[in-house]
């Protein structure tokens, strides 16, 4: 067994693309709820949840039952906007049934890179105009245009030029909202702002700003790829504030562990990529019948099962267990989403390695690599919680020696 877990690590880091020199390496056998079991037969605890995708743990019951029923009906059958098929009109049913009733058009596609993609491209079409106005912290994806409006330099740097004509304001700051003026096509904003470490905005920011858009009658676009679906408490991000956006993006979560990225407008705005010209955005297999059914059977999830009451119950016990380690200078939480600041990166990286050593399974952020990340599946039980927190606490007793 250990030589072919040598192989195959071999053949990762060979023959399989990387994100990073550094990878946890996980050779995965199974995974269930909040467990995923290695190849030797060891648990962890999946405390980040993919990175806030299993927002219900992995391979519930109703999602896999779902995905069976399709994959005996049907896969594949034909490029998105053709074929009515009913796991896609049943997710998108369910869907506006749940969002106020000017987000009443779903446009299913890939992932939520590819959703925030269209959404520019729908701000500009809808508006005419060419201006894209974006936040500092923000991270919007990795594609070039979703890479554009994401404001890591460094990240963005070596793939120059990219989109023209964006401008970067500061969160909170309401002068900033005078550069949002009549050229601008659409403002794109995460609510929370996860890469900068869960940055919120308030609410006096986004009312103005929703304001602000309005008169100027640019595109509001809150991108709730990973905030969203239950992560901070609620089922989507901006009902702690009441303001509505133009066009609003999902993903990672809603999917219920499969890919998949939604954008979300009005009727109106949505039919004007489908003219002048036809085609405006296209996707070969947004709206897949398997993935669509996952998505349909994960919303229903959400409505049976989690209570947001609770959510927030177990997130602030999680929070008390951090609350006692000196080490951690800020905790910042909302619902399940959680970033804890240290001293440095070096020490982050110590506690994130021990933890995965104790069977505990948390990340760091791209932007913001003085802090450890959290954000487990919101049905994790209060005796996970317990367990987790005490190991949490062992992981920083234990690395606290080694530092210099």
């Amino acid at each position: 067994m250990e030589d072919q877990m040598t192989d195959n690590k071999a053949d990762f880091l060979k023959i399989l693309g990387q994100t990073n020199p550094f990878p946890y390496s996980i050779e995965v056998e199974s995974a269930e709820g909040i467990f995923i079991y290695d190849k030797t037969g060891k648990r962890y605890y999946d405390m980040i949840a993919g990175v806030a995708v299993s927002n219900i743990g992995n391979k519930h019951p109703h999602v896999v039952k779902r995905i069976k029923d399709q994959v005996d009906k049907y896969l594949h059958v034909m490029v998105y906007g053709e074929f009515i098929q009913d796991t896609s009109l049943e997710f998108a049913r369910a869907l506006t049934k749940i969002l106020p009733s000017s987000l009443n058009c779903v446009y299913p596609v890939n992932s939520g890179t590819e959703a925030n993609e269209a959404a520019l491209k729908l701000a500009k079409r809808v508006t005419g105009r060419t201006q894209l106005i974006a936040f500092k912290g923000s991270y919007h994806g990795n594609t070039h245009g979703s890479m554009s409006v994401s404001a890591n330099e460094t990240k963005k740097t070596p793939f120059r030029p990219l989109l023209p004509d964006v401008d970067f304001i500061q969160l909170n700051c309401l002068e900033d909202l005078e550069r949002i003026t009549k050229r601008t096509a659409g403002v794109i904003l995460e609510p929370i702002q996860g890469d900068a470490g869960v940055r919120q905005a308030s609410v006096e920011f986004l009312k103005a700003l929703r304001k602000r858009c309005d008169d100027v009658g640019a595109l509001l676009i809150f991108d709730e790829i990973q905030c969203g679906m239950g992560r901070s408490g609620r089922l989507f991000a901006f009902e702690h504030s009441g303001v509505v956006p133009d066009v609003l993006t999902l993903g990672k979560a809603i999917g219920g562990g499969l890919p998949i990225g939604v954008f979300v407008s009005k009727y109106e705005f949505m039919q004007e990529l489908k003219v002048q010209p036809m085609l405006g955005h296209i996707t070969t297999f947004g709206g897949n019948p398997v993935v669509n059914a996952a998505a349909w059977a994960t919303l229903e999830v959400f409505e049976r099962e989690i209570d947001f009451k609770e959510v927030e119950r177990l997130g602030a016990l999680l929070e008390s267990y951090l609350q006692t380690i000196d080490e951690i200078q800020e905790i910042r939480r909302i619902g399940m989403m959680y970033a804890c600041d240290m001293v440095s990166f070096e020490r982050v990286e110590k506690v994130v390695k021990r933890l995965l050593e104790l069977g505990v399974i948390s990340f760091w952020f791209l932007s913001h690599p003085y802090s450890f990340r959290l954000s487990p599946p919101l049905n994790i039980t209060e005796e996970q919680v317990h367990e987790v927190g005490k190991l949490i606490q062992q992981a920083v007793a234990e690395t606290k020696e080694n530092v210099s």
